[in-house]
């Protein structure tokens, strides 16, 4: 199912995520996984990991992934109209919704509504963490790697960079 025909159902799938994107797209992770690597096979679960490492590690915006996604299923083509597909829909309502949250920036649906979205989004962005860890880590040791990064990530004022420094260091010496 992977070409052309493949990509139109992606750029479907992709427009109607990018209406529930908020919070960017490492928001919608467990559906693009979900559609990817179980419903379509387009991808193995490592597959998945890499391509989002790697648009993690590439500089520009986070959309890289979804551009990755859709290379790998139909080449630049692909590439080119699952971006198109992400970025489209959501930039027009980006644009119709501004308008009237800076016409109702003291209204208090239009802060019980920002309110509300905060946790949402972090909930999204902790499950697509879920999703990838679980992608990624292979064994003991790697599950170790991700918990302790986790942890000094999240418990201390210690720069996250050096424990994926250390974790870089520790595949690249073969011991994951």
């Amino acid at each position: 199912m992977k070409g052309e025909s493949g990509i139109g159902a992606f750029a479907i799938q992709l427009m109607l995520l990018s209406l529930v994107a908020v919070g960017g797209v490492n928001t919608i992770v467990p559906e693009l996984h979900r559609q990817t690597v179980e419903v379509a096979h387009w991808l193995t679960d490592q597959q998945f990991a890499d391509l989002f490492a790697i648009a993690q590690a590439a500089p520009g915006p986070n959309v890289l992934f979804v551009t990755l996604i859709g290379w790998q299923i139909a080449g630049w083509t692909g590439a080119l109209i699952a971006t198109a597909a992400l970025c489209g829909p959501s930039c027009v309502l980006t644009f119709a919704v501004a308008h009237a949250w800076r016409r109702f920036k003291d209204a208090p649906w239009r802060i019980a509504t920002q309110a509300g979205l905060v946790p949402v989004t972090v909930g999204l962005i902790a499950a697509s963490a879920f999703l990838l860890a679980r992608a990624a880590d292979r064994s003991l040791v790697a599950v170790a790697i991700t918990a302790a990064t986790a942890g000094i990530a999240y418990g201390s004022r210690i720069n996250p960079l050096w424990a994926l420094a250390a974790a870089a260091a520790i595949g690249f010496a073969g011991l994951v």
